[in-house]
């Protein structure tokens, strides 16, 4: 049986669903590849239209014209910054944040730790080292600079982390949560005894993880890209205690050192047995290191998805 493939997305809004799908198809394997694959599409839970065809997604780098106003420098992530981001990811989690199962203040808290810990981060990496980026910065070598003048710059991350915060808020602390898992249920409906691969970015990634850990599918690899899974106030807000689903047979883990979404890198001190976990370092030369094409176009995460098609079609 021919191996299938599929996609889960990430924060923000996209364009329409067969045309991402073709998108991401392209980035990996060169062309579109039909119904081989399939894209859990949940943004139009979120947003009420798609973004226009072929418009860059803001949150791979806008375009001038989408970008906010310019900004000052950011020096520090200061309270105003982190109040008004909750606050928005609040008002815009929809209906139900209240009483929901896990919706306590100190949740909320280790997602501001988070959304802290990302405008520090970033604001290290323009001074170009990570030497005063905290308590873990030894396991770092220096980096360079966002590759944008800092008046573009910081415009281009505050909208990463806002559409990142507002959606990573929304998925834990709403009903959002629950639809988004069924959007990625129904898209592994009907793959039971395919070779299967499973390709997730950012947000998606959490949601993938989760839904594999419930449903315990069968996973001949499981791929994530810049992913906020190794990261403590989002391990501490999962289902279940972090390990690989049950069904995964490899996972391969990769992201870039300057992506401020992904923070922590490693996955296999966490997610047991380790032995399934392969992570890995690449380079993602999108405008916030965070972009989905730039991703699946790296070798590391390329090729070993197109080698167990190959396979399976030689065998």
């Amino acid at each position: 049986m021919r191996p299938r493939i599929v996609y889960v997305h990430g924060n923000g809004n996209k364009v329409r669903p067969e045309l991402l799908k073709s998108q991401w198809d392209t980035a990996l394997f060169g062309e579109d590849m039909a119904d081989v694959s399939r894209m859990a599409y949940w943004a139009s839970l979120r947003y009420d239209a798609p973004l226009p065809d072929f418009r860059p997604d803001p949150l791979d780098g806008a375009p001038d014209g989408e970008l906010e106003a310019p900004v000052t420098a950011l020096v520090e992530p200061t309270e105003e910054f982190v109040a008004k981001v909750r606050a928005q990811a609040r008002s815009e989690a929809g209906p139900g944040l209240e009483g929901m199962p896990g919706a306590d203040a100190a949740g909320e808290e280790a997602l501001d730790a988070w959304l802290r810990g990302m405008t520090y981060f970033a604001d290290t990496l323009a001074e170009g080292t990570a030497e005063d980026a905290g308590a873990d910065a030894g396991s770092f070598s220096p980096l360079e600079a966002l590759p944008l003048p800092r008046i573009v710059r910081d415009p281009v991350f505050r909208l990463l982390v806002k559409h990142t915060f507002k959606d990573v808020h929304a998925y834990f602390f709403s009903e959002a949560g629950q639809a988004i898992r069924e959007v990625v249920k129904d898209a592994l409906d009907g793959l039971d005894g395919a070779p299967l691969v499973v390709v997730g970015h950012s947000l998606g990634t959490i949601v993938a993880y989760e839904v594999l850990s419930e449903e315990k599918t069968d996973v001949d690899l499981f791929v994530t890209v810049g992913s906020p899974l190794a990261i403590t106030e989002v391990r501490d807000r999962l289902a279940r205690p972090p390990a690989v689903p049950a069904g995964v047979v490899a996972w391969r883990n990769a992201s870039d050192l300057r992506d401020v979404v992904a923070l922590d890198h490693t996955l296999a001190q966490e997610y047991t047995p380790s032995e399934r976990v392969t992570d890995l370092l690449v380079t993602n030369d999108s405008a916030n290191h965070h972009g989905i094409s730039q991703y699946l176009s790296a070798p590391p995460v390329r090729e070993p998805v197109r080698r167990l098609f190959e396979s399976s079609a030689g065998g």
